[in-house]
Order: structure tokens, then C-alpha cells, then sequence
């Protein structure tokens, strides 16, 4: 089935991360409260002993592994500035879990190992054990299979010696899941079968509930659809009693392809919608676009091929929404699939026309009137080939036009015709940085696909005033919106052109709260740097273009000490446009981590005094 591999995949990392190392090393993903921990850790209004802590409980919180990586590294350096082992083997095992969640294995692979190094050398066998175990899924995604029985075998050997109850039944369960990556299922029900009644004797209801659901993928691989909907949908029950609705969406999307297996198209529609339905209230925004795609998928099936489209339409304006470059691999699919089922109706075409050929002989009246119908049917063949065409060629033109948006064109260009793009530095970069004020409060209390809409108005609206001014869009971070002046082609007046936009941006969001043109309006803070950067592009299969450095930080810190409806600028951007622009100095403010820094309010352009 089509969400097989997806639903074990997700399954493991949930059990092994939001069982194990929630035990062990206080796991578990909480967006919301990420993001108050965010605000929190932004004011700078806590006891500074409680930094390190506030950094990993909200590394540990955030599921977007952009997001995570982001506070992983400030993690890092402050916790190697503190020189505190226990938080840099935290930050080692989620920037691991960020990058294998992203696709970078070799990455993952290497802060594991930077992690096992210091568990290692402090003796914490516990530590080791979780960590060979996610080096074994790690393994499993690259089909190493013997270094995947082999970490999985040494992972259980320390559990059952720490008499470790949970996390032996744990692994006993991963592995299981990973024997059904490789289709076996018999052997995967025998590890299910160990580990289930271990979660069922710790009344762990959350472990008990994945466990179900993993059953419910064996018996379907086994072809015993009737056994993998009672355990599947056992498995939904408990979650649905524990309010744990995520897994609950992906679990009956698969309960649709089961259905959808057997041609029980009412079942497999309802189930679909169930999914898209529970997603959408509780603004699951992986799960909506993935409900979007299966339903398009079932259209797809029973020929409804409008529907499908319209479907599919959406999916990818969904994930257009949050920059998403999965949209160009599924494209590809499409294209791929569509080349493979224009060469069978070519070999179906000779066929027909054989047996045509054998019937001519029989009689002559009969062959004329097949002949009849094997034109009108050439004909209707030929009209839907162009079609199919036509579709194929905007497709694979909306792919290219999402690559650039996403990548520099010469970046994007260098990727395509080397499958990577190699790092640069610009020494002279104005890197600007915007946030919505109060967000957090409207997001609380607005439909999810409602607030998207708002930002995308936000934002499209950002993104032509940024290349009216030749500059590089980088990336948003939910209400934070990042640019840069100055690359990917090094430019002279690079902070005289991010300061003009900066005010153009202010402009249009005072504009709009002034007309009120929508349902509800922002205020937006503006912050801005310069200095050296390092560009590039991370990732393997979803491509994002960032920036690194120290004047990426400083901007931020310029955004978050601006006040509503300004734009704070810092002394190395003021140097640059002090004879363009007319500046109000704040004097020196001192800034958590960085320490005292100038800051300056841009008032406007600078207004030339007459001589007389």
C-alpha cells in the first residue's frame, strides 16, 4: 500500500523518540508550549542558571526540524560556553533526530555518534542503548541490515543488563517495525508479540497503542485486511482516549487504503475525510496536505478525474503555503508515472491491432465495422494523449517556476546540473528580519487554514517588495519573515536597498491596518544587521538556500529589540546608510549572550538642508 512505508516510519520515530527518550532525557513534542518557552527565552526575563534548560525543553517541544536545528545550534554554543556536557550530548541526539526527519542520514549518523562519544566516556549505559537504537533506524533507512541487527542487538543487550523494562520492550518493537520495512512480516509479529504484552503490563497506554497499530501493518502485509482493521482501529480508540490525534490522522488515512484494497470506495472516502477532518480542526498541517493527496489518489482510482485535480490542486497550494519543495518530487512522479502508462497503452494499441488483423481474415463485414471502432477509439486516444500531454508540460513548468522560488536562479541552476550546491562566504551581507506582533495570541483563536491565507496576503505582499529591491528572500519561520541585500551576487548598496524595502514593508502594514482590507491585521517589528555571511544550500530532498553567522544572529536580536511599527537597525548597518537615511540613536543596549550593543531607529530618508 502507498502509506505503508510512511506510516512505519513514523510509528518508529514516535515510539522511539516520544517513548524512550521521553523516559530518559524529557521528551515530548509540544508545540505550543515551544513556543511560549520561545517567547520567554526572546524577553530574556529569566534566571540565566535556567537558560540551558529553557533551550532543550524547547528543542525538545518543537516538531518542524527547520525549527529545531535553528535552537539546537544556540543550544550548542551555550551550552559549550558553559562547558556542560549533559546539554551538548542534548543537543547532538536532536539535531540527529532533525536531520534524519529531514532525510540527511549521513548527518543524523554523525551527531548520533558525536552523542554516543559522550555517553561513552561518561559511562551512562542507559544513553548508549537509546542511542545505538536510533542509529539502527538510522541503518534500517539506508538498508544496512547488518549494522542494523547489529546496533538493535546491542541496545537490547544493555536494557535487559540495566534491567531497563520500557526501553527493551521499546527496541523489541523497533526492530520489529524495521523487519516489516523488509517485508517480513512474521518475524515483525514476533517482536510485536514480546513487546506488546511488556506495554501491556505497564499500562502504557500510549506504547500499547503504537503497538496495535504496528500489528495492524503486518497482518495487511500479510493480506489479512479484516485483522489490520481490528487492530488499527484499536489502536485509534486509545489514542483518541489520550488525545493523541496526530498519529490518529495517519492511521486512518491507512485505514482508507485498506478499504481503498478492497474496492470499498464508500469505506476508503470516509475514512479519508475522517482524516482531513480531525487535521484540519486541530491545524495538523503534514496531515492535512497528506489527506489532501490520498483523496485525490481515490479520484484518481475511481475516475473521477476533475476531482482528482481539484484535490490535488490543493495539496499543492497547501504545501505551497509553507514553502515546501516535495511539490517538485511529486511532479516528477507524476510525469514518471504518466511516461510508464502512455508506453503500456502503446503496447495495448499493437495488441488490439493484432487481433484486429486475425478477425479481418474471418470476415470482411465484421472487420470493417472493428475497423470503425479501432479509429474512434485512435481518435478519442489521440485527444486524451494530448491532453494527458499538455498537463505533463504545465506540470513540469510549475516545477521548474517552484525551484526558483525557492532556490537563488543560479543556485537553483548549479543544483539541477550538479545535484549539490557548494557553500560561499559574502563578507558584506544586511541580513532583515520581521515578526508579527501578538501572533501567537491570533493563532489561539483563528481557524489554521484562515491564519495561513493571512500570511500568505502578508507575505506575497513582502516578497514583491524585496525583489523590487533586489533582494534574496531566505526563508520564513512561522510569523518570521528573513531576507537578506548583498547575494547571492555581491552588490555595493546592499543595506541602502534592504533599509528602502524595510520601510516599503512598514509601509503596506500600516496600510492595511489603516483600510482594514482583511479580517484581522498585524504590527510588525523590523530588525537589521550587516556583516559576513555563509550561504548555502541543506538538505537532500527538501532544499532550503540559508544563511549562517553571527550577523544572522545579531539581526534577529535587532528584530526583537525593535518596537512596534519600527525598524532597529544596528551600528555596522547605520555606518552604511547614515547619509541616505535619517536615524534616531538608542544608545547602548545591552543584549542577552552578545552584550552591549549600539541601536538606532530608521526614521526615514534622510531630507537635504538648503543652503542659504
Amino acid at each position: 500500500m502507498k502509506l505503508f512505508l510512511e506510516c512505519k516510519r513514523w510509528a518508529k520515530a514516535m515510539l522511539l523518540l516520544s517513548l524512550m527518550v521521553k523516559g530518559t532525557l524529557g521528551f515530548g513534542q509540544n508545540e505550543s508550549l515551544a513556543d511560549s518557552l520561545i517567547q520567554l527565552y526572546e524577553s530574556g526575563n529569566y534566571d540565566s542558571a535556567l537558560q540551558l534548560k529553557i533551550l532543550s525543553d524547547i528543542v525538545n517541544n518543537l516538531p518542524d526540524p527547520d525549527r529545531i536545528l535553528l535552537y539546537s545550534d544556540s543550544l550548542m554554543m551555550e551550552a559549550v560556553r558553559q562547558d556542560s556536557t549533559k546539554y551538548i550530548f542534548k543537543s547532538h541526539l536532536q539535531t540527529g533526530n532533525a536531520l534524519q526527519q529531514k532525510g540527511n542520514l549521513s548527518g543524523a549518523l554523525d551527531s548520533y555518534y558525536k552523542a554516543v562519544e559522550i555517553a561513552d566516556r561518561n559511562s551512562e549505559k542507559k544513553q548508549l542503548a537509546i542511542m545505538y537504537t536510533a542509529i539502527a533506524a538510522v541503518y534500517a533507512g539506508m538498508d544496512n541490515r547488518k549494522n542494523v541487527r547489529q546496533y538493535y542487538a546491542d541496545a537490547i543487550a544493555i536494557f535487559r543488563t540495566e534491567q531497563d523494562t520500557l526501553n527493551y520492550a521499546i527496541a523489541m518493537e523497533n526492530l520489529g517495525d524495521t523487519y516489516l520495512e523488509w517485508s517480513k512480516p512474521d518475524s515483525a509479529l514476533l517482536y510485536f508479540n514480546q513487546s506488546g504484552p511488556i506495554f501491556e503490563k505497564l499500562e502504557n497506554k500510549l506504547a500499547l497503542a503504537y503497538n496495535l497499530g504496528n500489528k495492524g501493518l503486518a497482518f495487511a502485509q500479510q493480506g489479512r485486511p479484516t485483522k489490520a482493521e481490528e487492530n488499527i482501529a484499536e489502536a485509534i480508540a486509545i489514542l483518541e482516549e489520550l488525545g493523541d490525534y496526530w498519529p490518529i490522522t495517519t492511521y486512518l488515512t491507512y485505514m482508507s487504503d485498506i478499504y481503498a484494497d478492497k474496492e470499498d470506495w464508500d469505506g476508503a472516502f470516509d475514512y479519508s475525510l475522517r482524516s482531513l477532518e480531525l487535521a484540519k480542526q486541530y491545524g495538523l498541517k503534514a496531515q492535512i496536505s497528506s489527506a489532501y493527496l490520498k483523496l485525490s489518489e481515490l479520484y484518481e482510482r475511481t475516475g473521477y478525474a476533475s476531482a482528482a485535480l481539484n484535490y490535488y490542486r490543493k495539496y499543492i497550494a497547501f504545501r505551497d503555503s509553507v514553502v515546501n519543495i516535495t511539490a517538485v518530487q511529486q511532479m516528477a512522479d507524476i510525469r514518471r508515472k504518466s511516461e510508464i502508462g502512455q508506453k503500456q497503452a502503446e503496447i495495448d494499441l499493437a495488441n488490439q491491432q493484432k487481433q484486429t488483423q486475425k478477425i479481418i481474415t474471418i470476415a470482411t463485414g465484421i472487420a470493417l465495422f472493428l475497423i470503425a471502432l479501432l479509429a474512434f477509439g485512435l481518435y478519442r486516444r489521440a485527444v486524451f494523449t494530448k491532453r494527458t500531454k499538455a498537463i505533463i508540460e504545465r506540470e513540469m513548468a510549475r516545477s521548474e517556476a517552484l525551484l526558483v522560488n525557492i532556490l537563488p536562479v543560479e543556485t537553483a541552476k548549479e543544483l539541477k546540473e550538479h545535484g549539490k550546491v557548494k557553500a560561499k562566504k559574502f563578507e558584506s551581507v544586511t541580513v532583515l528580519f520581521t515578526d508579527f506582533e501578538a501572533f501567537t495570541a491570533h493563532s489561539e483563536h483563528v481557524d489554521p487554514e484562515l491564519l495561513v491565507s493571512r500570511l500568505g496576503y502578508y507575505f506575497s505582499a513582502f516578497d514583491d517588495i524585496i525583489e523590487k529591491h533586489g533582494l534574496e528572500k531566505i526563508k520564513t519561520i512561522g510569523d518570521a519573515y528573513m531576507c537578506a541585500g548583498g547575494l547571492p551576487f555581491p552588490i555595493a548598496d546592499h543595506a541602502i536597498k534592504t533599509v528602502n524595502a524595510a520601510l516599503e514593508i512598514l509601509s503596506f502594514v500600516e496600510e492595511v491596518k489603516a483600510k482594514n482590507e482583511t479580517s484581522f491585521s498585524f504590527s510588525v517589528r523590523i530588525g537589521l544587521n550587516t556583516g559576513p555571511v555563509v550561504a548555502g544550500v541543506v538538505g537532500s530532498k527538501k532544499f532550503s538556500y540559508d544563511i549562517w553567522g553571527d550577523t544572522v544572529n545579531v539581526a534577529s536580536r535587532m528584530e526583537t529589540f525593535s518596537d512596534s511599527g519600527r525598524i532597529n537597525i544596528s551600528h555596522n548597518t547605520y555606518l552604511l546608510v547614515k547619509d541616505v537615511f535619517d536615524c534616531e540613536y538608542r544608545g547602548k543596549v545591552e543584549v542577552k549572550n552578545r552584550g552591549i550593543l549600539k541601536m538606532y531607529f530608521v526614521k526615514g530618508p534622510r531630507k537635504e538642508k538648503s543652503n542659504v
